[in-house]
């Protein structure tokens, strides 16, 4: 196998107790922000809210402030307004949360008043998208629906692949992972659209399959050295042995991601910053979070693995 490092002997699991505490205080906000989402009060988008989202650019450069005292004079002053200095010179995305019945007038009367306010700096749009609040409602229903499904399936997986002290260390940190980059993507108040959910559905199986490739050189090396070492020591030599992998894995994923991240364009941006979290939280939590669970569980309950 390719090696990037140089042999490690660094003890992960003396260090557990570190990753446990980090990983707790990431999952209380995990936690609060999937109350927040049931309760709608987090920062949804308008595939979840509803509402209309218009992108575009203006002929001449023009503020963000011009825009938003154009649109508040006719009552959208709340409206979401952002530069796409990456897309093309003066070009804008303006987005309108659905609170009013006529949903299929928003985008008609955003673009009429920028119209008349500026008629000598044309506004061209690219494209409109109307979600109602009923629409919104529904895709939050098959979002949650999809996100069950896939656990669903995991958990499947992970029941046949591992005995039980695997399968549940797995299945823990698999469910930290999602948790732990729903709360940053809370945190930094990204919007939580049907893309972020993709994103949150891809790291999951991502995180499992770093965690399946170290828990398969644990099992490995059970069976070769149980007799000859304790288990906290055949542990932290199975971590060091695919450390090489994990860091050539993990940097090769991210450098694709920041691609993706910074040339992207504002549509994938929060998609590509998920993924960014979620590489990182995987390539940490298979290190210090589903290992040490094994660990601490053996600690408890020593067993005679086979």
């Amino acid at each position: 196998m390719m090696q990037i490092l140089p042999k490690t002997n660094i003890d992960f699991v003396g260090r557990r107790k570190y990753g446990f505490t980090i990983s707790a205080v990431l999952i209380v906000f995990g936690i609060l922000a999937f109350v927040m989402i049931f309760l709608g009060r987090a920062n949804l988008g308008i595939d979840f809210a509803g509402g209309t989202m218009i992108q575009g650019n203006f002929e001449k450069p023009i503020k963000v402030g011009e825009i938003r005292k154009a649109l508040k004079e006719i009552g959208y002053g709340d409206a979401e307004i952002k530069e796409l200095k990456r897309e093309r010179p003066n070009s804008f995305l303006i987005r309108v949360k659905a609170s009013v019945e006529e949903i299929t007038t928003v985008g008609e009367n955003i673009l009429a008043k920028l119209k008349s306010t500026f008629p000598d700096n044309p506004f061209h749009k690219d494209s409109m998208d109307e979600v109602g609040p009923v629409v919104g409602k529904i895709l939050q229903r098959q979002a949650r629906l999809a996100v069950i499904l896939a656990f669903v399936g995991i958990l499947i997986y992970i029941w046949i692949r591992f005995d039980f002290r695997f399968g549940v260390a797995a299945t823990v940190t698999t469910f930290h992972d999602v948790l732990v980059v729903l709360g940053l993507m809370f945190i930094f108040q990204k919007e939580i659209t049907l893309l972020v959910v993709t994103a949150l559905l891809t790291l999951a199986g991502y995180s499992l399959t770093d965690t399946v490739v170290v828990f398969d050189r644990i099992r490995e090396n059970l069976r070769l050295f149980r007799k000859k070492g304790d288990f906290p020591s055949i542990i932290n030599a199975s971590i060091n042995e695919v450390l090489s992998r994990t860091v050539i894995t993990s940097t090769t994923t991210l450098l694709v991601v920041l691609t993706l991240f910074i040339l992207g364009g504002e549509v994938i941006h929060d998609f590509a910053f998920a993924l960014i979290l979620g590489i990182i939280v995987g390539t940490y939590s298979s290190v210090f979070v589903a290992s040490p669970i094994i660990v601490e569980w053996e600690k408890k309950s020593p067993k005679r693995f086979k």
